[in-house]
């Protein structure tokens, strides 16, 4: 929580200056030199404190959740890797199937949407550029940053971060190859096909973490290059044109073992089972992209393979060490970490995004301790495994569990007519343009400068010269919360009479209702917590379905936690029940004898869910 002690309010923070050359300008840029403290309220409790650590994820937007971080974490994290949208105009879906089929209704299965990649550029460009500063003023002096894009703004990523980082720190630009080839002529007209994406690697400074990384020889490569000794063994001989000098320094490097001499003829054998592999260089090629039928696919939009994050976490991070990936999407960069014995700490502002990688992180972690398994820390030191973690949201703004429908319920629930996305408006209601501000949080004077740069001034001053008297615009605020002054800072900003209005919807629309809660059934029987019904209104509107038609509750539940001694404020399951895709959840569980205040978290397919206490003894 905030103090008294001027030094600890990230509101007296002075980001360090960018380097600022090159430079990208777009209409609105808008310099970021400080940020204020968001609170965190402490949700979950999953797994134990290894050497005084929990990991942590966050709902919420990461611009925020960064904020929140940098009273702790300035200056400590080793390893950044993010996977930002890509401003490439589409909407990511993620396809939602019930578990079984005793539902009486045809429609099993619908697509929900995650999130949205539709933007203005300069829109998207003040986004990033926001964001890669706070990345910057989180990493440690020796950290690195990976940012993940494809064609159509790396040159756009890599010049923001040659401004924010300095050209000096770029180290390198991988290019993976994301589409395997078939074969196939797939024709695609007047162009070539797209089969990479960029990964955008900076170091904070010239010390940087960095271990060499290897792949194993090809087939190829043994049998053209090496030769078989009597023992079966492959080797490399062909040193003959190296001076001794060259030698004695390649023997020194332990790049040439067991050197065998004949006074004739020096020769020197390299055998392959004592050497690394063929160094990994920035053309990867050999990680081959998920489908729908991977074991590690969770059918989340845009979801990397786990052998892409282990290159990158490997290379540029120790075990112990600090990883951030503030668009963690389906948490394989939290996986992965976990895995590797890294430390790690995860954002999102989707909350579906929160639940998949809860349960994906509980499955890993379970699956770290059993004992037959074998560590992935191959010629790694340390074998220490962080596999508890904390789950948090920022702000208390939680009436959507998807931003990308935020909009959509408001001016729904507002009756506004929608406007085409992309503008500066998101609609219009009897006569008055409305716009939509940042939701899950306080509106801010700062966030009125889209407007006050996009405005069409032009038609102002014709407006005003028409009509002197009266107001060129008329406009409507929505926010969720807003700063005092907030139509007074518009106005002043702006040489054009206007007349603004501010509706917030926390203190003038309380009533109105966004999505129905979901109602459940939960009772204690012969010592046992039963849940005899679960209805997710919300899941069921999108099904169409009446609560009457639900034949098994179990096949609208994603997964049910369970906290026998609840404290009143953190959520600390004892009891998780996540079953396989095809199974569902048991629903009747055996009440342990040290029992106190019972507290269950239902999480429907949709990733929303409802929390309830049960009355016991």
């Amino acid at each position: 929580m905030p103090t008294d002690d001027p030094t600890d309010r990230v509101e007296q923070y002075a980001f360090e200056p960018i380097k600022g050359y090159p430079m990208l300008h777009w209409r609105g840029k808008r310099p970021f030199t400080s940020t204020q403290y968001y609170p965190a309220q402490h949700r979950e409790t999953h797994g134990p404190e290894v050497n005084g650590w929990r990991n942590k994820i966050f709902w919420g937007d990461n611009l925020q959740v960064m904020s929140h971080l940098l009273r702790e974490f300035r200056g400590k994290v080793q390893l950044v890797y993010i996977d930002p949208p890509f401003d490439s105009k589409a909407d990511y879906k993620k396809t939602v199937q019930l578990k079984g089929k005793s539902v009486s209704n045809d429609q099993s299965t619908f697509e929900e949407k995650q999130y949205s990649d539709i933007w203005t550029n300069d829109e998207y460009l003040q986004f990033m550029f926001e964001r890669i500063i706070l990345l910057r003023e989180l990493l440690s002096q020796n950290g690195s940053v990976y940012v993940h894009c494809d064609w159509r703004m790396n040159s756009y990523i890599r010049i923001l971060l040659d401004e924010v980082f300095g050209k000096e720190c770029f180290c390198a630009e991988v290019k993976w190859k994301r589409v395997v080839s078939t074969g196939s002529s797939k024709a695609i007209s007047k162009k070539y096909p797209v089969v990479d994406d960029s990964i955008l690697f900076y170091s904070k400074s010239s010390s940087y973490i960095w271990n060499t990384q290897y792949i194993d020889f090809s087939e190829e490569y043994i049998l053209r290059y090496n030769q078989e000794d009597e023992r079966g063994r492959f080797y490399w001989d062909n040193l003959g044109s190296y001076s001794q000098e060259t030698l004695e320094r390649l023997i020194a490097e332990n790049r040439i073992k067991l050197p065998l001499v004949d006074n004739r003829n020096p020769r020197y054998k390299n055998y392959l089972h004592e050497r690394k592999g063929v160094v990994v260089d920035n053309l990867w090629t050999n990680i081959v992209p998920l489908n729908s039928q991977a074991i590690e696919s969770l059918g989340y939009p845009t979801q990397k393979p786990e052998a892409l994050l282990e290159r990158i976490i490997r290379a540029s991070s120790n075990p112990g060490d600090l990883v951030f990936d503030c668009f963690m999407g389906s948490g394989t960069t939290q996986a992965v970490a976990m895995k590797l014995g890294r430390r790690f700490i995860g954002a999102d502002i989707n909350l579906g995004a929160v639940q998949i990688t809860t349960k994906r992180l509980l499955a890993v972690g379970a699956e770290l301790q059993q004992p037959q398994r074998k560590l992935a820390l191959d010629g790694e030191e340390s074998t220490t495994l962080y596999t508890g973690f904390e789950v948090y949201n920022v702000n208390n703004y939680d009436i959507f569990r998807n931003p990308l429908e935020a909009k959509e319920l408001l001016l729904q629930a507002l009756e506004v007519n929608r406007l085409q996305a992309g503008g500066l408006f998101d609609g219009e209601k009897d006569g008055r343009m409305v716009k939509v501000m940042p939701v899950n949080r306080i509106a801010t004077r700062q966030d009125l400068n889209e407007l006050i740069t996009g405005f069409d001034y032009r038609a102002f001053e014709r407006r005003q010269a028409e009509h002197p008297t009266q107001p060129v615009e008329r406009i409507t605020l929505v926010c969720m919360g807003h700063e005092a002054g907030l139509a007074a800072h518009l106005q002043k900003e702006v040489s054009y009479k206007l007349d603004v209005e501010v509706v917030d919807i926390l203190r003038d629309k309380q009533n109105l209702q966004f999505k129905r809660d979901a109602e459940a059934r939960i009772v204690v029987q012969d010592g046992h917590l039963v849940i005899e019904r679960f209805y997710p209104m919300n899941l069921l509107a999108k099904l169409s379905l009446q609560q009457e038609n639900v034949g098994d509750w179990r096949e609208l539940v994603e997964s049910v936690m369970i906290d026998w001694n609840y404290d009143g404020a953190v959520l600390q399951p004892a009891l998780v029940d996540i079953p396989e895709r095809d199974e569902l959840v048991a629903g009747r569980y055996p009440i342990p004898a040290d029992a106190g205040t019972i507290r269950v978290k239902l999480t429907d397919l949709l990733s929303e869910s409802l929390e309830q206490e049960v009355r016991h003894g």
